[in-house]
């Protein structure tokens, strides 16, 4: 079984916003998973498509596999470290800002 994986880890934005585009290529094969990914007007859809084109990449390059035949078989968004900020609020006070970054890894089989 040929199978390529790809990790993007640290990326600007939440694990929220990008599950809702994970969810919708899961098991897809690449063809139309790509398709949706290229007209999703998310910026999440930016960011899964190039780390599916990295675990293709990958499978084409290290495994040999035939491209035509993979389909999307996991992507999995973990939280990830959050940066913290400060904003300025009123009298002086200040409020914390978190930064939501997010982990991505995409497995492809046949």
């Amino acid at each position: 079984m040929m199978e390529g994986k790809a990790i993007h880890k640290g990326a600007r934005i939440s694990a929220q916003k990008t599950r809702l585009v994970a969810d919708q290529i899961r098991g897809l094969p690449i063809a139309r998973a790509l398709n949706i990914l290229n007209f999703s007007p998310k910026k999440a859809a930016f960011i899964v498509k190039k780390v599916v084109e990295s675990a293709i990449a990958n499978a084409e390059h290290n495994k040999g596999a035939d491209i035509d035949e993979l389909k999307v078989s996991a992507v999995i968004v973990d939280k990830a470290t959050s940066l913290k900020r400060f904003t300025a609020r009123a009298k002086g006070r200040g409020n914390q800002i978190e930064k939501q970054t997010c982990h991505i890894s995409v497995t492809l089989s046949n």
